[in-house]
């Protein structure tokens, strides 16, 4: 590598050495990282009126990265977490930066002085039971498309797993098998899991792999689109709203709620929880790195609170606050 490398060279090197080599980052992960540069470089093109070919990494400072963020946010209408998702893959970069081009150093350092913003925590939203089953049973069953739905929203509603997870799974990833029917997720970072399968999921499943031909040891995917390809992001999301407007004529309830993939996995969560299931048994189940994420559906549930309210015997009396005697105390007590 040459003493000053340009912005192509770091960034191959970063990509085909730091995350695909040294971190064994995960294809999403690299995806992601791509996307949020890609980004940053046309802007850093628009910005300064150069081709990207033509930019270095002194054109692509602490102020562009600033106004970047900002554009990610106001024009883009990007959420806090996707700025900050944007951020990270930034970050990474300049790290790399650092590492790899010492002239560059104080850039860099500069940059990785941003700080991630800080975002509200709204509230877990999920599905009742009548909700959920009003939803699976939406589409058309006449139709393998409607067949390949229903099984996709039952497998999503049943195993909490993420919609990546879903639609990366082959069927070699079953045991459909008795007595222990269970399937194996990849999440982020590359972590595996097996969770298990209830037998209306592994009869939908059998069925949709009979009707399709494919065999229970085969690395072929499990949900295809309309051209036989493994089902994307987008069409497994379309596939849930399209299931959410069918089941608004019966259920018009269903109308108000905002239904991604995603409450899917809030709604298994909630009803474990609900079951009495423990928060790291919840936690091994959706693959949470840290228990302090799962703890958020035990503090969405109001139901769980009120009962515990109850159960303590906690009236609506007030107890006589407390009243510090020494005068320092006192003072912080007023402020």
């Amino acid at each position: 590598m040459s003493a000053h490398p340009s912005l192509a060279t770091l960034l191959e090197s970063f990509f085909r050495n730091r995350l695909a080599k040294q971190r064994n980052a995960s294809p999403s992960t690299i995806a992601s990282y791509r996307d949020a540069l890609r980004m940053l470089v046309l802007f850093a093109a628009e910005h300064t009126r150069r081709k990207p070919c033509s930019l270095a990494v002194e054109d692509i400072d602490r102020d562009l990265i600033l106004a970047f963020l900002d554009e990610l946010e106001q024009k883009r209408k990007n959420t806090i977490q996707t700025r900050n998702a944007r951020l990270t893959a930034i970050r990474s970069f300049f790290h790399h930066v650092a590492a790899n081009d010492p002239a560059s150093l104080s850039i860099a350092q500069r940059i990785l002085a941003i700080p991630v913003k800080r975002s509200h925590t709204e509230i877990t939203h999920h599905l009742s039971r009548n909700e959920l089953d009003v939803l699976i049973d939406a589409p058309d069953q006449r139709t393998a498309r409607g067949r390949r739905d229903r099984t996709l929203l039952l497998f999503l509603a049943r195993t909490g797993a993420r919609v990546s997870e879903a639609i990366g799974l082959n069927a070699c990833d079953l045991q459909l098998d008795r007595p222990r029917p269970q399937v194996l997720l990849r999440g982020k970072g590359r972590k595996e899991r097996i969770v298990p399968m209830p037998g209306d999921l592994v009869k939908a499943l059998k069925s949709v792999m009979r009707e399709r031909e494919v065999g229970p040891h085969e690395a072929r995917p499990l949900f295809v689109g309309t051209h036989g390809t493994r089902l994307t992001r987008f069409g497994a999301t379309h596939i849930v709203r399209r299931a959410v407007a069918a089941a608004t004529a019966n259920t018009p309830e269903l109308a108000r709620k905002s239904i991604s993939p995603h409450v899917l996995r809030h709604s298994l969560a909630m009803t474990l929880l609900q079951s009495g299931v423990d928060l790291l048994t919840i936690q091994a189940w959706l693959g949470h790195s840290q228990v302090a994420t799962t703890h958020r559906y035990a503090a969405a549930d109001v139901e769980m609170m009120r009962r515990g309210l109850d159960k303590a015997g906690v009236s609506g009396k007030q107890p006589a606050r407390f009243k510090p005697k020494d005068t320092v105390l006192q003072l912080l007590e007023r402020i």
